[in-house]
C-alpha cells in the first residue's frame, strides 16, 4: 500500500478488494437468496468502506458487515439491529446528527466519529478466518495513520478488542496483556485510550448480556474522556 493516500481513496481500495476468496464467493451468495422483506434491495456485496468524520476523536471499531445489514445497505451498521443500539447511543451523546439509519443515503451524518470495523466483508455465520482478518488489518493499520485526531478507541466486543491492540502493537505501541471486559478504560503510551465495552449484537441485548444504560454508559465516558482532554 502506497505511503501517500488519502482516506477517501483508501476507502476505494477496500471496496475493490478481493484478497478473500471465501468472502468474495459468499457476498455473491448472499444476494440471490434476500429475505422477503429485502426482495425490492439491490445488494451492495462488496467490501464496506469505512466512514464518519476524518476530525474524528472517537474511532469504533466493529466486528464484521452483517449479511443482511450493511453487506445490504453499503454502510457499516446501516440497517441492522446492531446498527440502531449503536446509532441511538451516538446520537444522545452529540456524535450523530440522527438516531437511526436505515439507508446509506438517508442523511445519516458522524461529528466527532469514525467508524470501521476488523473485517470489511460479511463472512459466514459472523466468523471470520483468522487470514481474512490478516488480510484486512493493512486497511486498518493505515486508517490509524490518517485519522490523526483521535483520543478514544471503542472495539465492539472481544474480537474487535483483541484485533485493535494486535493492529497498535503492529504500529509498535508497546502495550502489555489486557484483558477484556465491559467498560474497561486502558491509557495507551501514545495517549490514546480505550474504552471497551460488550458488542451490541441481537444475542447480547437480547439476553440482557448489554442493557441499553449500560451501553449508553460507555459513551458517557467517552464523552467525558474527550472533553477532559479539551
Amino acid at each position: 500500500m502506497k505511503a501517500e493516500i488519502s482516506l477517501k481513496e483508501l476507502q476505494y481500495m477496500v471496496v475493490r478488494c478481493r484478497k478473500c476468496p471465501r468472502l468474495v464467493a459468499y457476498l455473491r451468495e448472499v444476494s440471490p437468496h434476500k429475505p422477503k422483506r429485502y426482495r425490492d434491495w439491490d445488494y451492495w456485496s462488496k467490501p464496506l468502506p469505512s466512514f464518519g468524520d476524518p476530525n474524528a476523536r472517537v474511532l469504533i471499531v466493529g466486528l464484521a458487515p452483517a449479511a443482511q445489514g450493511g453487506n445490504r445497505t453499503g454502510r457499516m451498521f446501516t440497517g441492522d439491529r446492531s446498527g440502531e443500539w449503536l446509532f441511538n447511543a451516538l446520537y444522545e451523546f452529540g456524535f450523530a446528527n440522527q438516531p437511526n439509519s436505515l439507508r446509506r443515503d438517508d442523511g445519516f451524518k458522524l461529528d466527532g466519529c469514525y467508524i470501521t470495523a476488523t473485517i470489511r466483508c460479511a463472512p459466514p455465520k459472523n466468523k471470520p478466518l483468522p487470514e481474512e482478518i490478516e488480510n484486512c488489518r493493512p486497511y486498518f493499520l493505515k486508517e490509524l495513520d490518517l485519522l490523526k485526531n483521535v483520543d478514544v478507541l471503542v472495539p465492539l466486543g472481544q474480537i474487535a478488542f483483541t484485533q485493535t491492540l494486535r493492529a497498535l502493537r503492529q504500529k509498535g505501541l508497546g502495550i502489555p496483556p489486557l484483558a477484556f471486559g465491559h467498560s474497561k478504560v486502558y491509557p495507551l503510551p501514545n495517549g490514546q485510550t480505550i474504552i471497551t465495552t460488550y458488542h451490541p449484537s441481537q444475542q447480547n441485548t437480547q439476553t440482557g448480556k448489554l442493557t441499553k444504560p449500560m451501553f449508553h454508559r460507555i459513551f458517557r465516558m467517552v464523552k467525558k474522556k474527550i472533553e477532559d482532554k479539551g
